[in-house]
């Protein structure tokens, strides 16, 4: 078997990234999903379902997203809040065919000195046979793991510059 960061399909995987920012302010960004086009490089946005202005457990949404040479391949997809825990974890699953497909996971693990460890994850629950058969040529795996490492890069930047100007303004 092929060690996890080389193999072509898709069962699960994960990257972390210590951001000096404090967990409760990662969740925050992190759980409010019409925001995470700003750091994901697939999803362009989302939309909650019904007046949300918190999520909780079984919240629901609808994802778009742009892949793909040029991200010209854009689909959308139906998705369910699985975990809402504040500062500790923000989990949600994603339908393929209106079945439950892939878990994405950000757990928030608190740090030294206002620096929190945020690993994101997915866990492929089901997809079908012709999207298995999409994914050889094109190892999706890869790219997942690129896109989840440019997420958390992202995110780090938007937080650290965010607390930097909160400090700066509070000096004034």
């Amino acid at each position: 078997m092929a060690p996890k960061n080389q193999r072509w399909w898709l069962t699960d995987d994960s990257v972390e990234l210590e951001i000096e920012a404090d967990a409760d302010v990662l969740y925050g960004m992190v759980s409010d999903l019409p925001r995470i086009g700003e750091w994901s490089p697939e999803c362009e946005g989302v939309t909650w379902e019904g007046d949300v202005t918190v999520p909780v457990e079984n919240t629901t949404f609808m994802g778009h997203n742009a892949v793909g040479p040029g991200r010209r391949i854009r689909y959308s997809r139906h998705g369910r809040v699985l975990v809402a825990d504040p500062g500790r974890e923000f989990a949600f699953i994603t339908d393929e065919g209106g079945r439950e497909s892939t878990a994405w996971r950000y757990r928030f693990e608190p740090l030294a000195e206002g620096r929190t460890r945020v690993t994101e994850s997915y866990e492929v629950r089901w997809i079908p046979t012709w999207a298995r058969i999409l994914d050889v040529p094109t190892n999706r795996h890869k790219e997942l793991v690129r896109g989840m490492r440019t997420t958390l890069e992202r995110l780090k930047a938007a937080a650290e510059t965010a607390q930097v100007e909160s400090q700066e303004e509070s000096r004034s």
